[in-house]
């Protein structure tokens, strides 16, 4: 038996209720708080993911946390709902009737920025401030309404960050994949302009409309695979519609190894509301979005919201809080507190009637007012900062304020963060407060964030551009050479049956050569650059413009990399030598130049080296003048076996001995110089007799300018150019077309209608030289700098760089030398030989170290030798004796040095030969009666009974000065002629 309700306990329920209603609307009164209505138009049924409901619950706990929080407010906003459906013109007239009916004082939550573009123009006419937090769209921005608040970070913020990262990996081009409507092309006008200001192409623009079916995705999709070379793709589209295309791009393989994908915000931004199949097909994928730190104030806010979403929508239990939810929270505290500075300052939330009207000719669309707190309300908004859930809040010109964004990488069912880019400091892969230094470099470094996982599972960075599948062919253009002219470097056939064009020569070895080396397959085919007629379309400037109007993809051949063309295509690194070079025939100047022996060595070095045979022979006197009877005798003759010493040791044919230590020490140097100096001698005699017997008619370009000599010139060549800027009139400049006219031309010279100079190429001078004896013809400088033969590809082309590495790998091997045998004759010289030089003779600056060496030797000696001597005798030098004058002793010391030194070994050996000789001879000696006046005492040297002899006030060892003078105090003679007379013998 089902039992009754107390009826008493029933009564007391409602004395409490009608008792708490009655309090609280009396607490109200007390107050005097004012009710503001706020209109929020959003989509709350167009999924559980979508921003309308999100933002809505965020909305409702932003107003509930605020107003808990600040009880003494007298302001209370009253959210007024209305469903938009997605669908702007329902957005737009519920705006509308907002605005007319219910006079709120703002609205929020334009989703879309088609709504948005609506509801801005109706806000700006009745003074009601239009606050999003979804679209993001820059230009809403451009319709500059003071009425308007962008509470989300602008798509156009997010590019530089996209380019920073492009840059960073080398990418040279980018295909845009944007949502067909106002939000995708908003975004790609900013794009394309910062990628064109970082010299990134942009080939080809790909818009999918929102309701397009999988098979016209899938057919885009194979459009840009098979046609676009890059690989590298920015996505900027819902995440309806990019999910979408990201399942059927990994259906077809453009999901695999080698592909880019970037995304925008508009999808990373929701990454959280995807399902598990779209995660795994975008694994690889790059993402920006604008960084949000994560507080415990958000950490607490999201468990709240979580808890009161699902206790609000039961059925809604895997929907996911978003950055919309986030801004449309700071979005209403803004506005709360915005409404209450307004209510203070005294103004009334109401409506001015007036005669404004719509633009719209549908039904109700009439007139309505103006809001009285619009104005002030815009203001309030426009000057509120506060810490919210996002960070800072700062609104700028009616956009919030979020320069942070945050790369993140998809890996598996997760993403991971790689790195960050600030406006100052670009890429960085950790923030703090040194990275928001302003004083820190931009960076666009792959470096300053973390490794990358890429489409295919990889790690290692995909190029970005690949060969297109399905597409053509590279168009490569082929210059087309008259008769047999120059047909080494390129030789063009072609077949009329087949309409095929085939191609031969050293220019197209090297670029088969480079193909080769290229880690990838790249199919081309060769066009002659012809007219009907077979003969050539034009000149080499023509057939580089063919890449700049798109006729051609490369041109391969004989093309210089000059300047000017360089603004239309882009060149590889030259596979030749660079430069243009004038070259001239030779004369024989043997018979010309009686004195030509003189020209090895400057006239510094010949006056050096004389100076030094003299001053070594001056030396050698000085160390041996004592010692060795050879360098004694008459002046004269000692003078001439002093010089005939130091000069016959150049021929190494000197017959004198040096028979003292410190002399051989200096013969010893001083061979070793002459040694060098000789061989250097000889060597460049050798090497200026050989040279002089080749010299160049002409050395100077201001020569053939001077005397109106003709120069020749290749027939449609860019040397004509540099010519005409040296200075020669057309009348002197004459052009041929082969090797062979260009010998002929020279043979007849200026006076016969040839030429006497021609300007080449370098790559031709080596050929010209080559079919030329090197005797007949030389290359001389100045030579004017070009930048050589290369490839010619468009601009921006990612084969450059590609190719010129590959150019590298053939011109350090053998394969190049293999190829130009193949091609070129084998120069009977080499033509670094016949570069004529101005100046072979040697000078002084190569050799004074070694006339350093000599000289310090033989001073060094000479000190040896004058210090040893004046110690020996010291005597002399430092005698007492007031009445001898220093200049008296130095004669007494050169006197003693002009005589033999008796006690060196030579002259001991000599003396006991004699004395040998003596006991032989005893009666002949006995024999011997000396004549009167002639008597000779007995030597010093066989005085036993004193050592010392004493001559005035100077004292002499017996075997030096007793055998050379007598000294006195006032003259100096010899002491007998006897002993004078028997050592002169």
């Amino acid at each position: 038996m089902k039992k009754k309700g107390n009826p008493i306990s029933f009564v007391y329920f409602v004395i409490c209720m009608v008792t708490c209603w009655c309090l609280n609307d009396g607490i109200l009164a007390q107050r005097n708080e004012t009710v503001v209505k706020v209109g929020a138009v959003l989509d709350i049924s167009n999924g559980p993911n979508a921003a309308g409901i999100i933002g809505l619950s965020c909305i409702n706990m932003a107003l509930s946390d605020f107003y808990l929080t600040h009880p003494h407010y007298k302001t209370r906003i009253q959210i007024i709902l209305r469903d938009s459906h997605n669908d702007v013109v329902t957005a737009a007239t519920h705006a509308l009737d907002l605005i007319k009916n219910e006079e709120v004082q703002a609205i929020m939550g334009p989703i879309t920025t088609m709504e948005a573009n609506y509801m801005i123009q109706l806000g700006d006419k009745a003074h009601v401030p239009i606050v999003t937090f979804s679209a993001t769209s820059p230009s809403l921005a451009s319709l500059q309404s003071p009425y308007f608040f962008q509470i989300s970070q602008i798509d156009s913020a997010q590019v530089k960050a996209i380019t920073s990262i492009i840059q960073a990996f080398g990418w040279k081009q980018v295909v845009p994949i944007y949502i067909d409507n106002s939000f995708g092309e908003g975004l790609i006008h900013y794009l394309a302009n910062v990628l064109q200001e970082a010299n990134i192409q942009v080939p080809y623009l790909s818009a999918i409309s929102l309701s397009a079916t999988d098979d016209a995705i899938t057919q885009e999709l194979y459009k840009i695979m098979t046609i676009i070379s890059t690989r590298v793709y920015i996505v900027h589209m819902s995440p309806n519609l990019g999910s979408k295309l990201f399942t059927l791009a990994k259906k077809i393989g453009m999901m695999g190894q080698g592909y880019v994908w970037i995304v925008t915000d508009s999808m990373t931004n929701l990454f959280t509301s995807l399902n598990f199949n779209v995660w795994e097909s975008m694994e690889g994928v790059i993402g920006v979005r604008t960084y949000i730190p994560r507080t415990k104030k958000l950490d607490d806010f999201r468990v709240r919201w979580k808890r009161r979403f699902i206790s609000d929508n039961p059925t809604l239990v895997d929907t996911n809080l978003n950055i919309f939810g986030i801004w449309a929270y700071d979005a209403t505290i803004a506005l709360a507190m915005a409404i209450e500075k307004v209510g203070n300052g005294g103004i009334k939330f109401g409506y001015n009637k007036s005669n404004t009207s719509s633009n719209y000719y549908m039904p109700n669309f009439e007139k309505f007012g103006i809001s009285q707190s619009g104005e002030k309300l815009s203001k309030g908004l426009s000057n509120t900062t506060f810490d919210g859930l996002s960070g800072n809040f700062n609104v700028v010109g009616g956009k919030l304020q979020a320069p942070i964004f945050e790369i993140i990488n998809v890996i598996g069912n997760g993403e991971k963060r790689v790195g960050f880019w600030t406006p100052n400091k670009g890429l960085t892969r950790n923030l703090g407060t040194h990275d928001m230094s302003n004083n820190n470099i931009y960076s666009s470094s792959k470096n300053d964030i973390g490794s990358i996982l890429w489409p295919g599972d990889v790690y290692s960075i995909p190029k970005g551009w690949e060969i297109p599948t399905i597409g053509k062919k590279l168009r490569i253009g082929v210059p087309i050479k008259k008769g047999d002219n120059y047909t080494e470097f390129v030789k063009v056939t072609y077949d009329h049956n087949t309409n095929k064009t085939d191609a031969t020569g050293f220019c197209i070895d090297v670029f088969k050569a480079v193909v080769d080396v290229l880690p990838y397959a790249l199919p081309y085919e060769f066009f002659r650059f012809a007219k009907p007629n077979g003969e050539m379309a034009g000149n080499y400037n023509d057939l580089i413009a063919q890449i700049y109007y798109g006729k051609y993809d490369a041109v391969v051949g004989d093309v210089t990399i000059t300047a000017n063309r360089s603004n239309y295509v882009d060149f590889t690194m030259p596979y030749t030598e660079t430069g243009v070079s004038m070259v001239v025939p030779m004369k024989d100047n043997r018979k010309k130049n009686a004195w030509a022996f003189l020209k090895p060595l400057t006239w510094g070095l010949w006056v050096t080296s004389a100076c030094s045979f003299v001053f070594i022979g001056f030396v050698i006197w000085v160390l041996e003048h004592r010692i060795n009877n050879n360098f004694r005798g008459p002046p004269s003759h000692q003078i001439g076996t002093s010089l005939w010493f130091s000069f016959s040791t150049m021929v190494y044919a000197h017959r004198e001995k040096v028979v003292s230590n410190l002399g051989r020490f200096v013969v010893v140097v001083w061979i070793f110089v002459v040694l060098i100096l000789v061989q250097s001698y000889t060597a460049s005699l050798t090497s200026l007799l050989t040279v002089e017997q080749l010299t160049p008619t002409i050395t100077d370009v201001n020569q053939l300018l001077k005397n109106k000599m003709n120069v020749g010139y290749l027939q449609g060549s860019f040397v004509y150019g540099i010519l005409k800027s040296l200075g020669f009139p057309d009348s002197q400049l004459i052009t041929y077309q082969s090797p062979e006219e260009c010998h002929e031309l020279f043979l007849k010279g200026s006076v016969n209608g040839g030429i006497d100079a021609a300007f080449f190429e370098v790559a031709y001078v080596q050929h010209f030289l080559r079919s030329y004896s090197c005797s007949k013809y030389v290359m001389v400088e100045p030579r004017y700098k070009t930048g050589g033969l290369g490839f010619a590809f468009p601009k921006g082309s990612p084969l450059v760089a590609d190719i010129s590495r590959a150019i590298l790998n053939v011109t350090q091997g053998g394969k190049m030398r293999t190829i130009e045998d193949a091609w070129f004759k084998e120069p009977s010289c080499l033509v670094s030989n016949t570069e004529i030089s101005s100046n072979n003779n040697l000078g002084l600056e190569s050799f004074w170290g070694l006339f350093l060496i000599a000289g310090i030797a033989s001073l060094l000696a000479l000190l040896i030798f004058v210090v040893t001597f004046v110690y020996q005798h010291k005597h002399i030098l430092i005698n007492n004796d007031p009445s001898t004058s220093i200049w008296r002793r130095v004669c007494i010391l050169v006197r003693i040095f002009d005589q033999r030194d008796l006690d060196f070994h030579t002259f001991k050996e000599s003396e006991n030969k004699i004395e040998s000789s003596n006991t032989h001879h005893d009666d002949d000696l006995g024999a011997i009666e000396a004549s009167p006046g002639t008597h000779c005492p007995p030597s010093p040297s066989s005085q036993t009974e004193s050592n010392v002899s004493v001559y005035g006030d100077f004292s002499f060892s017996p075997n030096t000065e007793m055998d050379i003078v007598q000294i006195t105090n006032q003259e100096v003679a010899p002491v007998n002629n006897c002993e004078i007379n028997s050592q002169a013998t």
